[in-house]
């Protein structure tokens, strides 16, 4: 253990019914009230639960004593309330607890700052492989949830092609960028926000790769509880990376083999239809369509 490093603990709400643990949980810890929640979490990833009768009376005192047990490691805490939207994940500066950013948040922050930058980088022609493959499945007039519309090129071409895009993007910058082109757009997290719907379709072109393989599997449950037919590409590779090209800010890549990618899908609700490669400038790309199972 390193004594030298402060614990991160993640707080998740006292209701919890499935979580996106992204990382080495060393235990749960629960309140009286949470403590059926932290049991079935605690199970799934195999760790002890604690019930702390007064975590929800004294959260302060008990956050800091979890905190003293665990330093350099990561544990869950159930229930806890510190004016904060949950999940979140904390630590003590010495004054109080302070939210740390997650990777998908960093990387969303190097968007915010150059959304210019990103869209001067990109090639200017949509993603054609993709949205082909998403034509073979819906026909035009099909209401399709764009999710990540970044500068918008692929809602113009999906639009030409006929279908209703609602475009949505986490990142203010994309928004007001697509606002200014005149069209409509929604801001929309993923990985905390509902999708709406139903949809015919979800479409997600580069988004992805941005999200913590843990994370990606509470999207696809989402996205296929909003529709029966899922498009998106993703990089192929092996394990994680963090990049300053073409932005020169940090950003967050998650790389995917097949075989995982196939099983992924198809443990959240999905049956892979079409599963393309294609190459880029950076390496090779899957380009997926799949269906609801």
């Amino acid at each position: 253990m390193n004594l030298m490093c402060p614990a991160r603990i993640l707080l998740l709400p006292g209701d919890v019914q499935e979580a996106a643990v992204g990382e080495r949980v060393a235990q749960v810890y629960a309140g009286t009230f949470e403590a059926a929640a932290g049991s079935r979490l605690a199970e799934r990833l195999g760790v002890r639960l604690t019930v702390v009768p007064e975590l929800t009376q004294r959260p302060d005192e008990e956050l800091q004593s979890i905190a003293d047990l665990h330093r350099g490691e990561t544990v869950v805490v159930l229930g806890v309330d510190l004016g904060l939207k949950l999940p979140a994940t904390v630590e003590h500066n010495g004054d109080g607890w302070t939210r740390v950013a997650t990777d998908n948040e960093v990387t969303l922050s190097a968007y915010e700052q150059a959304a210019e930058k990103f869209r001067a980088s990109i090639p200017t022609e949509p993603n054609n492989t993709l949205i082909d493959l998403l034509a073979e499945l819906i026909q035009p007039g099909g209401r399709v949830l764009e999710i990540g519309s970044g500068t918008g090129r692929d809602a113009l071409e999906l639009e030409r092609r006929g279908f209703v895009v609602r475009r949505t993007d986490a990142t203010q910058a994309f928004v007001d960028m697509i606002r200014a082109d005149g069209y409509a757009v929604d801001r929309l997290n993923a990985l905390t926000d509902d999708f709406g719907g139903p949809y015919e379709a979800v479409f997600a072109d580069a988004v992805f790769l941005h999200f913590d393989r843990p994370d990606l599997a509470q999207v696809l449950k989402k996205a296929a509880r909003s529709a029966p037919v899922l498009a998106f590409s993703t990089r192929e590779g092996k394990g994680e990376e963090w990049s300053d090209r073409n932005l020169d800010l940090p950003r967050h890549f998650v790389h995917w083999q097949e075989d995982a990618l196939r099983e992924l899908l198809t443990s959240t609700g999905w049956q892979v239809q079409r599963l393309e490669r294609g190459e880029g400038k950076l390496g090779v790309w899957f380009h997926v369509l799949a269906t609801r199972a």
